[in-house]
Protein backbone atom coordinates (compact mmCIF):
# COMPACT_ATOMS: atom_id res chain seq x y z
CA UNK A 1 0.00 0.00 0.00
CA UNK A 2 0.98 3.66 -0.29
CA UNK A 3 1.56 5.75 2.80
CA UNK A 4 2.97 9.09 3.87
CA UNK A 5 6.41 8.40 5.34
CA UNK A 6 9.52 10.13 6.62
CA UNK A 7 13.04 8.83 7.16
CA UNK A 8 14.51 11.55 9.35
CA UNK A 9 12.81 14.14 11.58
CA UNK A 10 13.49 17.28 9.57
CA UNK A 11 10.08 18.96 9.69
CA UNK A 12 7.11 18.78 7.30
CA UNK A 13 9.39 18.80 4.24
CA UNK A 14 10.63 15.33 5.26
CA UNK A 15 7.25 13.81 4.42
CA UNK A 16 6.95 11.82 1.20
CA UNK A 17 4.60 9.34 -0.44
CA UNK A 18 6.06 5.82 -0.42
CA UNK A 19 5.14 2.14 -0.38
CA UNK A 20 5.06 -0.20 2.64
CA UNK A 21 3.62 -3.67 3.31
CA UNK A 22 -0.10 -3.91 3.97
CA UNK A 23 -0.94 -4.00 7.69
CA UNK A 24 -1.56 -7.31 9.42
CA UNK A 25 -5.12 -7.77 10.66
CA UNK A 26 -5.30 -9.41 14.07
CA UNK A 27 -8.23 -11.44 15.41
CA UNK A 28 -9.67 -8.39 17.24
CA UNK A 29 -9.02 -5.91 14.41
CA UNK A 30 -10.78 -4.56 11.38
CA UNK A 31 -9.08 -3.47 8.16
CA UNK A 32 -10.19 -0.05 6.96
CA UNK A 33 -9.91 1.21 3.39
CA UNK A 34 -8.91 4.67 4.50
CA UNK A 35 -10.51 7.70 2.85
CA UNK A 36 -9.45 10.51 5.16
CA UNK A 37 -7.21 11.26 8.11
CA UNK A 38 -6.32 14.45 9.96
CA UNK A 39 -3.25 16.24 11.27
CA UNK A 40 -2.62 16.29 15.00
CA UNK A 41 0.00 18.31 16.83
CA UNK A 42 1.80 15.07 17.68
CA UNK A 43 2.34 14.38 13.96
CA UNK A 44 4.00 17.75 13.48
CA UNK A 45 6.16 17.36 16.58
CA UNK A 46 7.18 13.86 15.51
CA UNK A 47 8.27 15.18 12.12
CA UNK A 48 10.48 17.61 14.04
CA UNK A 49 11.91 14.92 16.34
CA UNK A 50 10.17 16.45 19.35
CA UNK A 51 7.59 13.76 20.15
CA UNK A 52 8.61 10.55 21.91
CA UNK A 53 7.34 7.37 20.27
CA UNK A 54 7.78 4.03 22.03
CA UNK A 55 8.31 1.88 18.96
CA UNK A 56 8.94 3.99 15.85
CA UNK A 57 7.92 2.35 12.59
CA UNK A 58 7.84 3.26 8.92
CA UNK A 59 4.14 4.15 9.23
CA UNK A 60 4.28 6.12 12.46
CA UNK A 61 2.13 9.12 11.61
CA UNK A 62 -1.62 9.54 11.73
CA UNK A 63 -3.96 8.80 14.64
CA UNK A 64 -7.36 9.35 12.98
CA UNK A 65 -8.76 7.11 10.25
CA UNK A 66 -12.09 7.25 8.43
CA UNK A 67 -13.20 4.81 5.77
CA UNK A 68 -14.93 1.50 5.03
CA UNK A 69 -14.31 -1.86 6.69
CA UNK A 70 -13.03 -4.37 4.12
CA UNK A 71 -11.93 -7.20 6.45
CA UNK A 72 -12.76 -8.27 10.00
CA UNK A 73 -10.79 -10.41 12.43
CA UNK A 74 -12.19 -13.71 13.61
CA UNK A 75 -13.19 -12.35 17.04
CA UNK A 76 -14.96 -9.23 15.74
CA UNK A 77 -18.74 -9.22 16.07
CA UNK A 78 -19.63 -5.52 16.27
CA UNK A 79 -18.57 -4.60 12.73
CA UNK A 80 -19.01 -6.13 9.29
CA UNK A 81 -17.50 -5.66 5.84
CA UNK A 82 -19.02 -2.54 4.31
CA UNK A 83 -19.46 -0.60 7.54
CA UNK A 84 -18.34 3.01 7.43
CA UNK A 85 -16.28 3.86 10.51
CA UNK A 86 -13.78 6.23 12.03
CA UNK A 87 -11.07 5.01 14.36
CA UNK A 88 -8.51 6.23 16.86
CA UNK A 89 -5.21 4.41 16.31
CA UNK A 90 -1.76 4.74 17.83
CA UNK A 91 -0.20 5.29 14.39
CA UNK A 92 -0.54 4.43 10.71
CA UNK A 93 -3.52 6.51 9.56
CA UNK A 94 -1.51 8.38 6.93
CA UNK A 95 -1.99 5.34 4.70
CA UNK A 96 -4.38 3.65 2.30
CA UNK A 97 -5.10 0.75 4.66
CA UNK A 98 -5.40 0.89 8.44
CA UNK A 99 -5.67 -2.09 10.79
CA UNK A 100 -7.51 -0.86 13.88
CA UNK A 101 -8.76 -2.65 16.99
CA UNK A 102 -12.51 -3.00 16.59
CA UNK A 103 -12.85 -1.58 20.10
CA UNK A 104 -11.32 1.69 18.86
CA UNK A 105 -13.81 2.16 16.01
CA UNK A 106 -17.01 4.21 15.84
CA UNK A 107 -19.75 3.48 13.29
CA UNK A 108 -20.60 6.57 11.26
CA UNK A 109 -24.13 7.97 11.31
CA UNK A 110 -25.55 8.71 7.88
CA UNK A 111 -25.07 12.46 8.20
CA UNK A 112 -21.32 12.28 8.77
CA UNK A 113 -18.90 12.31 5.82
CA UNK A 114 -15.49 10.68 5.93
CA UNK A 115 -13.72 14.03 5.89
CA UNK A 116 -15.74 15.25 8.88
CA UNK A 117 -15.40 11.93 10.72
CA UNK A 118 -11.61 12.06 10.37
CA UNK A 119 -11.67 15.29 12.39
CA UNK A 120 -13.26 13.69 15.46
CA UNK A 121 -11.51 10.81 17.26
CA UNK A 122 -8.25 12.12 18.70
CA UNK A 123 -9.38 15.63 19.59
CA UNK A 124 -12.86 14.92 20.90
CA UNK A 125 -11.77 11.89 22.92
CA UNK A 126 -8.86 13.90 24.36
CA UNK A 127 -11.23 16.73 25.32
CA UNK A 128 -13.74 14.26 26.77
CA UNK A 129 -11.04 12.63 28.89
CA UNK A 130 -9.77 16.00 30.13
CA UNK A 131 -13.06 17.71 30.89
CA UNK A 132 -15.26 14.84 31.98
CA UNK A 133 -13.21 11.98 33.33
CA UNK A 134 -10.32 13.97 34.82
CA UNK A 135 -11.61 17.44 35.71
CA UNK A 136 -15.25 16.35 36.29
CA UNK A 137 -16.55 19.62 34.84
CA UNK A 138 -20.02 20.45 36.17
CA UNK A 139 -22.90 22.56 34.92
CA UNK A 140 -22.58 26.14 36.14
CA UNK A 141 -18.79 26.04 36.48
CA UNK A 142 -16.34 28.25 34.61
CA UNK A 143 -13.71 26.73 32.34
CA UNK A 144 -10.69 28.40 30.71
CA UNK A 145 -9.41 26.70 27.56
CA UNK A 146 -6.05 27.78 26.17
CA UNK A 147 -5.34 27.38 22.44
CA UNK A 148 -9.07 27.56 21.84
CA UNK A 149 -8.75 27.45 18.04
CA UNK A 150 -6.79 24.17 18.03
CA UNK A 151 -8.42 20.85 17.24
CA UNK A 152 -8.70 19.86 20.90
CA UNK A 153 -9.65 23.44 21.78
CA UNK A 154 -12.63 23.54 19.40
CA UNK A 155 -13.73 20.12 20.64
CA UNK A 156 -13.38 21.17 24.28
CA UNK A 157 -15.41 24.36 23.71
CA UNK A 158 -18.33 22.32 22.39
CA UNK A 159 -18.14 19.69 25.12
CA UNK A 160 -17.88 22.28 27.90
CA UNK A 161 -20.88 24.12 26.45
CA UNK A 162 -22.74 20.79 26.33
CA UNK A 163 -21.94 20.22 30.02
CA UNK A 164 -23.49 23.59 30.88
CA UNK A 165 -20.26 25.42 31.75
CA UNK A 166 -19.35 29.03 31.03
CA UNK A 167 -16.50 28.87 28.52
CA UNK A 168 -13.57 31.29 28.23
CA UNK A 169 -10.83 30.69 25.67
CA UNK A 170 -7.54 32.23 24.65
CA UNK A 171 -6.91 32.69 20.93
CA UNK A 172 -5.71 35.35 18.51
CA UNK A 173 -8.31 38.04 17.81
CA UNK A 174 -9.04 36.96 14.25
CA UNK A 175 -10.36 33.62 15.46
CA UNK A 176 -12.76 34.88 18.13
CA UNK A 177 -15.95 35.00 16.06
CA UNK A 178 -15.44 31.41 14.93
CA UNK A 179 -15.06 30.27 18.54
CA UNK A 180 -18.08 32.20 19.79
CA UNK A 181 -20.14 30.51 17.08
CA UNK A 182 -19.38 27.07 18.54
CA UNK A 183 -20.02 27.91 22.18
CA UNK A 184 -17.31 30.18 23.63
CA UNK A 185 -18.79 32.78 25.98
CA UNK A 186 -15.60 34.81 26.32
CA UNK A 187 -12.63 35.07 23.96
CA UNK A 188 -9.34 36.54 25.16
CA UNK A 189 -6.65 37.79 22.80
CA UNK A 190 -3.52 36.37 24.41
CA UNK A 191 -1.38 38.81 22.43
CA UNK A 192 -2.91 41.97 23.87
CA UNK A 193 -4.77 40.94 27.05
CA UNK A 194 -3.77 39.40 30.36
CA UNK A 195 -5.99 36.35 30.41
CA UNK A 196 -5.80 35.97 34.19
CA UNK A 197 -7.18 39.48 34.75
CA UNK A 198 -10.01 38.92 32.26
CA UNK A 199 -11.03 35.62 33.89
CA UNK A 200 -10.95 37.07 37.40
CA UNK A 201 -13.07 40.03 36.32
CA UNK A 202 -15.66 37.82 34.61
CA UNK A 203 -15.90 35.52 37.64
CA UNK A 204 -16.08 38.33 40.22
CA UNK A 205 -12.64 37.43 41.52
CA UNK A 206 -13.39 33.73 42.05
CA UNK A 207 -11.52 32.33 39.04
CA UNK A 208 -12.08 29.42 36.67
CA UNK A 209 -13.03 26.07 38.17
CA UNK A 210 -11.35 24.09 35.38
CA UNK A 211 -8.44 25.04 33.12
CA UNK A 212 -7.11 23.20 30.06
CA UNK A 213 -3.50 24.13 29.34
CA UNK A 214 -1.52 23.32 26.19
CA UNK A 215 1.12 26.03 26.67
CA UNK A 216 3.04 25.06 29.79
CA UNK A 217 5.72 27.14 31.49
CA UNK A 218 4.92 30.67 30.23
CA UNK A 219 1.36 30.46 31.56
CA UNK A 220 2.07 28.71 34.87
CA UNK A 221 1.93 31.76 37.17
CA UNK A 222 -1.12 33.26 35.46
CA UNK A 223 -2.90 29.91 35.51
CA UNK A 224 -2.65 29.54 39.28
CA UNK A 225 -3.60 33.19 39.73
CA UNK A 226 -6.90 32.84 37.87
CA UNK A 227 -7.90 29.34 39.01
CA UNK A 228 -10.61 29.09 41.68
CA UNK A 229 -10.47 27.42 45.06
CA UNK A 230 -10.53 23.63 44.56
CA UNK A 231 -9.79 24.26 40.88
CA UNK A 232 -8.60 21.58 38.49
CA UNK A 233 -5.87 22.18 35.91
CA UNK A 234 -5.39 19.63 33.12
CA UNK A 235 -2.01 19.96 31.38
CA UNK A 236 -2.16 18.62 27.83
CA UNK A 237 0.90 20.17 26.23
CA UNK A 238 4.03 22.28 26.59
CA UNK A 239 3.95 24.32 23.40
CA UNK A 240 5.49 27.31 25.17
CA UNK A 241 8.23 25.38 26.96
CA UNK A 242 8.92 23.22 29.99
CA UNK A 243 10.76 25.42 32.49
CA UNK A 244 9.97 28.69 34.22
CA UNK A 245 11.87 30.63 36.88
CA UNK A 246 10.42 32.11 40.03
CA UNK A 247 7.22 30.09 39.99
CA UNK A 248 5.35 30.18 43.31
CA UNK A 249 3.73 26.79 43.95
CA UNK A 250 2.06 27.83 47.21
CA UNK A 251 -1.36 28.41 45.56
CA UNK A 252 -1.58 24.66 44.96
CA UNK A 253 -1.78 24.28 48.74
CA UNK A 254 -3.66 27.43 49.69
CA UNK A 255 -6.27 26.99 46.94
CA UNK A 256 -6.39 23.18 47.24
CA UNK A 257 -5.69 22.83 43.53
CA UNK A 258 -5.47 19.61 41.55
CA UNK A 259 -3.09 19.27 38.61
CA UNK A 260 -3.63 16.49 36.07
CA UNK A 261 -1.06 15.67 33.43
CA UNK A 262 -2.56 13.76 30.54
CA UNK A 263 -1.68 12.28 27.17
CA UNK A 264 -3.76 9.86 25.14
CA UNK A 265 -1.41 8.17 22.70
CA UNK A 266 0.71 6.35 25.30
CA UNK A 267 -2.18 5.18 27.47
CA UNK A 268 -2.49 1.40 27.92
CA UNK A 269 -4.74 -0.19 25.32
CA UNK A 270 -7.36 -1.41 27.86
CA UNK A 271 -7.68 2.15 29.18
CA UNK A 272 -8.20 3.54 25.68
CA UNK A 273 -10.77 0.89 24.81
CA UNK A 274 -12.75 1.62 27.99
CA UNK A 275 -12.51 5.35 27.30
CA UNK A 276 -13.79 4.94 23.75
CA UNK A 277 -16.67 2.75 25.00
CA UNK A 278 -17.70 5.54 27.38
CA UNK A 279 -17.35 8.13 24.61
CA UNK A 280 -19.39 5.96 22.24
CA UNK A 281 -22.19 5.68 24.77
CA UNK A 282 -22.26 9.22 26.14
CA UNK A 283 -21.00 11.53 23.37
CA UNK A 284 -21.12 9.82 19.97
CA UNK A 285 -24.95 10.12 19.59
CA UNK A 286 -24.56 13.91 19.79
CA UNK A 287 -22.92 13.93 16.37
CA UNK A 288 -25.90 12.16 14.81
CA UNK A 289 -28.23 14.71 16.43
CA UNK A 290 -25.93 17.54 15.28
CA UNK A 291 -25.50 18.92 18.79
CA UNK A 292 -21.75 18.45 18.29
CA UNK A 293 -19.87 19.20 15.07
CA UNK A 294 -16.40 18.32 13.86
CA UNK A 295 -14.72 21.61 13.00
CA UNK A 296 -12.85 21.20 9.71
CA UNK A 297 -10.72 24.22 8.83
CA UNK A 298 -9.26 22.91 5.59
CA UNK A 299 -8.83 19.79 3.48
CA UNK A 300 -5.61 18.83 1.69
CA UNK A 301 -5.05 15.96 -0.73
CA UNK A 302 -2.29 13.69 0.48
CA UNK A 303 -0.16 14.75 -2.50
CA UNK A 304 -0.08 18.14 -0.76
CA UNK A 305 0.14 16.90 2.84
CA UNK A 306 3.30 18.94 3.44
CA UNK A 307 1.24 22.11 2.94
CA UNK A 308 -1.27 20.88 5.51
CA UNK A 309 1.44 20.35 8.10
CA UNK A 310 2.99 23.74 7.37
CA UNK A 311 -0.45 25.27 7.79
CA UNK A 312 -0.65 23.79 11.28
CA UNK A 313 2.93 24.89 11.96
CA UNK A 314 1.83 28.47 11.23
CA UNK A 315 -1.07 28.14 13.72
CA UNK A 316 -3.39 29.43 11.01
CA UNK A 317 -6.18 26.91 11.53
CA UNK A 318 -9.41 27.02 13.49
CA UNK A 319 -10.20 23.36 14.12
CA UNK A 320 -8.88 20.40 12.20
CA UNK A 321 -6.77 20.00 9.09
CA UNK A 322 -7.96 16.96 7.14
CA UNK A 323 -5.95 14.98 4.58
CA UNK A 324 -7.74 12.89 1.96
CA UNK A 325 -6.12 9.58 1.05
CA UNK A 326 -5.68 8.67 -2.59
CA UNK A 327 -6.97 5.30 -3.79
CA UNK A 328 -4.42 4.58 -6.52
Amino acid sequence: MKALLFDEPKGPEALYLGTVPDPVVGPDDVLIANVATSVNRGDLLQLKGQYPVEKPSAVSLGMDAAGTVIEVGENVTDFAIGDNVCALVREGAFAQLVAAPAAMCLRLPGNLSFTKAAAIPEVFITAYLALHQLANLQSGEHVLIHAGASGVGTAAIQLAHHYGATVCVTASAGKHEHLKAIGADCCIDYRTQDFDEVVLKRTNGKGANVLLDFIGAPYAAQNVKCIAMDGRIVALGMLGGRFTEGFDSSPFIMKRLTLFGSTLRNRPQPFKEALLADFNREIWPLFASRELHPIVDSIFDWDDAVSGLKYMEANANVGKIVITIGAD
